[in-house]
């Protein structure tokens, strides 16, 4: 009830740019020039520390500015008429991290959301990262491109406020915290999958959801081969990649500079 009145206000109420306050646009060019990673994405980004099991990360901007100001507004104030723009910008990093289409039509990409907790979800009014990975299948799926949403992981236990807690205790925090919902696994085996989130700073939540995913037995697809590599148990699925819009700064600038003189990555999550 409280996402349609918020869609409702949206209309009759005056906007700004979600991202600078201009008035009379909930989103000015010059913001969407920032989101959709004019001159800096998509490419991948790496937080230091990097946690075990991180997939392959790309994402589109900086977690700064006019970019952090978007996703604040959409996710904590409601601004969800944000979801399409914001769709579109991860849409740009799910390509760039799933690679070329395969063949004449290319497997479809499986779009599956880092979910967040039922009590988040209930604050406020909405599940912003499941709203916008269901705008980026969309306009993959405009350009041509097969795609669809997933959400085939869920929290299986309580997981505490990551706010406040450094890369060591998020890791803790959601050590073992998801898993696939039943009967996930048939729908992982029917294409390309990638991992969304709007965010990230310390890759934990990230790393959580690919070793949920790389738990689950696959049943065999003729024609569809999860790419494993030699020697692995014959269960999850091809090198796990991922998409986010935004990501520290830092860990931007790792991948401008040697392995050697890494930034450690910060921000929010």
């Amino acid at each position: 009830m409280r996402g349609w009145w918020r869609e409702i206000a949206g209309l009759v109420l005056p906007v700004a740019c979600g991202g600078c306050g201009r008035p009379r646009t909930e989103l000015c060019p010059a913001c969407a020039a920032v989101l959709s990673g004019a001159g800096e994405g998509p490419r991948r980004v790496r937080p230091s520390p990097e946690p075990a099991g991180l997939p392959v990360v790309h994402a589109v901007a900086s977690y700064a500015d006019a970019v952090r100001e978007l996703l604040i507004a959409h996710k904590e104030r409601g601004a969800l008429t944000l979801a399409r723009p914001l769709g579109e910008a991860l849409a740009i990093a799910v390509e760039a991290a799933a690679g070329p289409v395969e063949g004449l039509t290319g497997r479809p990409l499986l779009l599956v959301p880092v979910p967040s907790s039922r009590r988040s979800v209930r604050a406020r009014g909405h599940d912003p990262t499941r709203r916008v990975a269901l705008a980026a299948a969309a306009r993959l799926r405009s350009a041509g491109r097969r795609a669809r949403v997933v959400p085939v992981l869920r929290q299986r236990r309580y997981v505490a406020d990551q706010a406040g807690l450094g890369a060591g205790g998020r890791l803790e925090n959601l050590s073992g915290a998801l898993e696939v919902v039943p009967g996930g696994g048939r729908l992982l085996g029917a294409g390309r999958v990638v991992l969304v989130d709007d965010l990230m700073t310390t890759g934990a939540s990230l790393a959580e959801a690919a070793r949920a995913l790389g738990a689950v037995r696959l049943p065999f697809i003729p024609g569809i081969p999860h790419g494993l590599p030699d020697g692995s148990a014959q269960h999850g699925f091809e090198q796990r990649v991922a998409a986010v819009i935004a990501s520290s700064p830092a860990s931007f600038e790792i991948n401008r500079n040697s392995p050697r003189s890494w930034i450690v990555a910060g921000g929010e999550r």
